[in-house]
């Protein structure tokens, strides 16, 4: 049985500059942005927040950075898109995919600025810009923190 361990009272504060309310991304051509949609054979393990390509993503609450990572291992070729961060604050263990990061380790204070969205539109034309929200453990639903 899958035991689910959810810190309650922990939210999200504002990722995007310009969505201050953490809209997520629905669907467009390239699918849905929620956590379990379908992805080819599997399932999408993070939740998709929007964001406008070169826009300054922020901490949602104090975090420490412990790193970069990568959203797409061993996938040749995908330059700035295959960048992301590993932090952790609030109880959390989770990582955002999809920004360059200002720094890959140390504190940073709620709202203070992480990084800048990446230009999605080069690689994906036509996709909803977004950060992808993933926790540490891949199969744990982000969704109830925001």
């Amino acid at each position: 049985m899958k035991q689910v361990v959810v810190f309650l009272g922990v939210k999200f504060g504002q990722l995007c500059d310009g969505n201050p309310g953490n809209e997520r991304r629905t669907n467009d051509r390239y699918g849905s942005g929620h956590f379990g949609a379908p992805r080819g054979s599997g399932t999408h393990t993070g939740l998709d927040i929007k964001c406008n390509d070169e826009q300054a993503v922020f901490a949602p609450f104090d975090v420490y950075i412990d790193g970069r990572s990568v959203p797409h291992h061993g996938v040749p070729n995908l330059g700035a898109i295959n960048d992301g961060i590993l932090m952790r604050g609030e109880g959390l263990c989770f990582k955002l995919f999809y920004i360059t990061p200002v720094k890959t380790s140390g504190f940073v204070r709620k709202g203070q600025k992480l990084g800048t969205m990446v230009t999605m539109q080069t690689f994906y034309p036509g996709i909803t810009s977004h950060v992808h929200v993933q926790m540490c453990w891949k199969m744990a639903d982000p969704t109830p923190y925001f």
